[in-house]
């Protein structure tokens, strides 16, 4: 099991400096198995802030509220980029609408006409333009909207899980210190970057030969180990990686069929197959096609939600959540620079409704 006092006593004492997507990107390198040089895919360029056998952690000051994500630097995001050398596309994000697939400790949502042409006319509207200035009628529509900040494709931010008695997230804040009633005031989503990184999708589904993998599957070092000989695809430091599971094919246009996605949305690695990505590997962020990435329920003797407390209390990882596979998947895309940024809305503890994407 990972020693936390071990692990961060080593990583309090070390020196940090490290390390496309406007609603979210990635760039693709690769059709089916890696056609580049072993050598070329075997080098690992040193990121500063990541220990092999540690991670990474809280090492980055005891202002820092954006974790690994400081491992960017303008060439790691060059090197991103250069793998998008086919022009093509993949969009990695979920339709979300009030019909969508709900799951455990999220509100519905609701979208709700806040102004339309026919309503600004009629009432009369204070905001209506007169119709001596307005001949042709030129009117609006815009919508409100009562939403969880958890929702469909997501980062989660770092403040999104607490722990201990004092009920603190990562890098040491508290919520008697830096919570509130309009959110926590310390790694909130908006303090998420940019994020464009080389990813990496590691397609269990698919190696396994399954449509989906059944529910409450955990996924194993050596599901991870197997899958990435399979593709012939090596991971490096500061990667993006994304796990499919296969159940993101059963969200449909709208994630209306909750019973079918909540059959298959449960499977995901466990605490020691995300540790060897994060502390052996150097994942940069992690995430996955369900509504939680990790396996549920946690192994035995694992505690309650121990993957998204390692990532985001621990390392400082961030975790994406509900990201569509599919098309990755079928391509026989495994290698690509991922790029996806969040709505920069103070006081939500994650990102959400993205679209992230998939460059080649």
């Amino acid at each position: 099991m990972f020693n936390t006092r071990r692990f961060h006593h080593g990583l309090l004492g070390g020196l940090s400096t490290v390390v496309c997507v406007a609603l979210g990107l990635v760039c693709l390198g690769q059709e089916t198995k890696s056609t580049r040089p072993q050598a070329e895919r075997d080098e690992k360029p040193e990121i500063k802030g990541w220990r092999k056998g540690v991670g990474w952690g809280w090492i980055w000051g005891k202002d820092d509220e954006v974790g690994a994500l400081n491992a960017m630097t303008d060439h790691s995001r060059a090197a991103a980029l250069s793998l998008a050398t086919h022009g093509q596309s993949f969009d990695l994000g979920l339709t979300y609408s009030r019909r969508s697939f709900r799951f455990a400790g999220h509100s519905p949502g609701e979208i709700i006409t806040f102004r339309s042409p026919d309503g600004i006319a009629r009432m009369n509207d204070a905001d209506a333009p007169p119709a001596a200035i307005n001949p042709d009628r030129v009117l609006w529509h815009s919508s409100a909207l009562f939403i969880s900040d958890n929702v469909a494709t997501q980062i989660d931010g770092l403040a999104h899980i607490t722990a201990g008695a004092d009920d603190h997230w990562y890098n040491g804040f508290k919520e008697s210190e830096w919570g509130g009633d309009w959110g926590p005031r310390k790694c909130d989503a908006s303090t998420i970057p940019p994020i464009v990184a080389r990813g990496v999708l590691i397609d269990v589904a698919a190696f396994k030969k399954v449509d989906a993998l059944k529910g409450h599957t955990a996924i194993t070092t050596q599901d991870l180990q197997a899958t990435l000989a399979w593709e012939g695809v090596t991971l490096k430091p500061g990667d993006v990686v994304l796990v499919r599971t296969g159940a993101g094919q059963f969200w449909g246009e709208e994630g209306a069929d909750h019973a079918k996605i909540a059959e298959y949305d449960s499977a995901g690695p466990d605490l020691n197959a995300t540790q060897w990505l994060v502390a052996e590997q150097g994942a940069m962020m992690v995430g996955s096609d369900t509504s939680g990435y990790e396996v549920s329920p946690p192994p035995a003797n694992t505690g309650f939600n121990p993957v998204h407390r390692y990532l985001l209390v621990d390392q400082g990882v961030h975790l994406g959540e509900l990201h569509y596979l599919e098309g990755l998947s079928k391509a026989k895309v495994y290698e690509f620079c991922y790029i996806g940024t969040t709505n920069k809305i103070k006081g939500t503890v994650a990102g959400f409704g993205l679209r992230p994407i998939a460059l080649r």
